[in-house]
């Protein structure tokens, strides 16, 4: 299994372009960085003793350092400016992965993982696969050529110096790798950590109602508090080794550096060197060391770099759903919009079966109640329908085509689909309106609007169908909501509509006729509505009564009522 270094390194090939570009920058600018000492050393070895400097050749050796310098910057400018593109492209495009991944995983998955925890890996994990990429880079290109140029000149300059730096540089590694792998386990708690407090605060702010209407604000500044010091006590401990490796190695770094000065000021004795070289062997070993100090000093952000990326990995290898088995609907497929369950079992876990061994048989423009307590699969049978979920056995056909053998857009573009909980999103009403039908009219969509009588409240709106509703709909009501929905879905015009208690939050009034207008709409299309209030549908064809997964009941209104079973108690009950 490759490591999320390797993998991130993977996603850079659309830029090598750039990379070699930066790594001829930093050979550039390494090279006259490299370069200054020994001018440094050259002017030194021209200011011999009082009364023989000379200005001439010192005059002229500074124009060759200014010009170095300046080159130097002008190439670490662009070093940076090109580590940082690359960096930036590749963060956009890990979000953008991420982002297409969440529309190509199952639903299961997305059920079963913290929402707030999958944002907090688009949002903060992908920032610090960033900022970790970039200096890894700025410190590798600059780092790796300084090593070897400077090594280079010092064995060239003197070459038992050069293998005393050699030698005892290794020790800086082995201190900073040492601090490495022991505090690689805490930063990757911390990334856990903080993508489970992102978790915990989207839903306390997203239930604030809840939360104030059971006057629950003191306990959840508690359990805030509990993961808050969590979070502190891992990220110090995190933050508390990485920041060992820097002085760390630096104290390596200095021992090389005494020991560079004690030989060198012994060679100079000797007469093998002069004070100019020896300034220059200095300032070599200064920098030689320095790109060690570097990489530990910004060890912290390569270790919280790496922790996310390995979080952000694990989503984009998430097993993707069941590819379609063709891409739309054969072309002879009559659309009469009949609907069939044969011998479906389905469970959400594998050892807790929800639905066993269920069929049932829906003609075209039949009206399907489905009522029964809660957890009995009402809702459950539509995740199916959508395909949402895949059946564990049996097949679920629509006008005689098997489900699974229909591309999921194409099935899901006959339905027209109203959840109970109204979903909306940031934006216009009139963009929210138009979520299933882009190309409507502004005409087709009042008439929506009106067809679910939410045009009246929507004119006294600021901006009529202009007014920007904030995140899931937060200044409307949740009535306003529903019926924003319940439009919506109409718009689309559907073959076959499913409501799943699409009405539980409109008053009685509005109902009727929301009722009224569904009748309409679906005249000679099929329909299926999930209630709990019997009331809504006793006008419907067939009314299927559940219980534990299985259909106990199956008749009319007034049939059901007759046999005095299951049905007539939970009608019983709402009297």
């Amino acid at each position: 299994m490759k490591s999320p270094v390797k993998k991130v390194l993977k996603q850079l090939k659309p830029y090598s372009f750039l990379l070699v570009l930066a790594v001829l920058s930093a050979l550039i600018s390494v090279s006259l960085t490299l370069y200054v000492p020994v001018l440094v050393g050259y002017a030194i070895d021209n200011i011999i003793a009082k009364g023989q400097v000379r200005f001439e050749d010192v005059a002229r050796i500074l124009c060759y350092i200014g010009g170095a310098v300046g080159g130097v910057t002008l190439f670490q400018w662009l070093m940076n400016y090109l580590v940082n593109l690359v960096s930036f492209k590749t963060v956009r495009d890990l979000r953008r992965a991420v982002f297409r991944k969440f529309n190509s995983v199952p639903l299961s998955y997305i059920d079963s993982n913290a929402h707030g925890d999958l944002i907090s890996r688009v949002i903060n994990d992908i920032d610090a696969v960033g900022d970790g990429l970039s200096q890894f880079f700025l410190q590798l290109f600059a780092g790796v050529v300084t090593i070897i140029g400077t090594l280079v000149f010092m064995l060239l300059t003197d070459w038992r110096i050069g293998l005393v730096v050699f030698f005892l540089t290794p020790l800086s590694l082995f201190v900073a790798g040492f601090i490495g792998k022991l505090s690689a386990k805490r930063f990757r708690d911390q990334q856990i950590l903080q993508g489970e407090i992102s978790s915990f605060v989207e839903e306390y702010v997203g239930n604030q109602r809840v939360v104030k209407a059971f006057a629950y604000e003191n306990q959840a500044a508690k359990d805030f508090e509990s993961y808050n010091q969590t979070l502190y006590d891992v990220g110090f401990r995190a933050q508390y080794a990485g920041a060992l490796a820097n002085p760390s190695t630096r104290l390596v770094n200095a021992i090389v550096y005494a020991a560079v000065g004690l030989i060198g000021a012994l060679t100079v004795i000797s007469g093998s060197l002069t004070v100019g070289g020896l300034s220059c062997f200095l300032t070599y070993a200064n920098q030689y060391t320095k790109p060690f100090n570097d990489v530990t000093g910004v060890l912290t952000q390569l270790q919280t770099g790496i922790a996310a990326a390995r979080r952000v990995f694990e989503v984009l290898e998430a097993e993707d759903e069941l590819p379609d088995k063709c891409d739309e609907y054969k072309e002879n497929t009559a659309h009469r919009g009949e609907v069939s369950f044969e011998n479906v079992s389905f469970s959400y876990v594998l050892d807790k079966p929800l639905i066993k061994d269920f069929s049932l048989d829906v003609k075209g423009g039949t009206h399907v109640a489905i009522v029964g307590p809660t957890g009995c699969g009402k809702t459950t049978l539509i995740n199916l329908l959508m395909r949402f979920y895949d059946v564990d056995s049996g097949c679920i056909k629509v006008d005689g085509t098997d489900i699974r053998e229909i591309s999921r857009e194409s099935l899901r573009s006959r339905f027209g689909m109203v959840l109970q909980d109204s979903r909306l999103f940031c934006g216009t009403i009139m963009e929210n309106l138009r979520y299933g039908n882009e190309n409507a009219t502004k005409e087709q969509v009042i008439s929506a609007a009106k067809a679910a009588y939410a045009h009246s409240f929507i004119r006294r709106m600021p901006q009529g169908y202009d007014t920007v509703i904030s995140e899931d709909g937060g200044n409307l009501s949740q009535g306003q909501k529903q019926l924003l929905c319940i439009a919506r879905a109409m718009l689309t015009e559907p073959e076959i509509l499913i409501l799943d208690e699409a009405t539980s939050s409109i008053d009685s009034l509005t109902e009727i006729r929301v009722q009224r207008a569904f009748v309409k709409m679906m005249k000679g299309k099929t329909a299926f509505v999930v209630a709990h209030r019997l009331s809504t549908i006793r006008e419907s064809d067939v009314i299927l009564v559940m219980r534990d997964g299985n259909i106990v009941e199956q008749g009319s209104h007034k049939e059901l009522l007759s046999r005095k079973g299951f049905y007539w108690e939970l009608n019983n009950a709402q009297k």
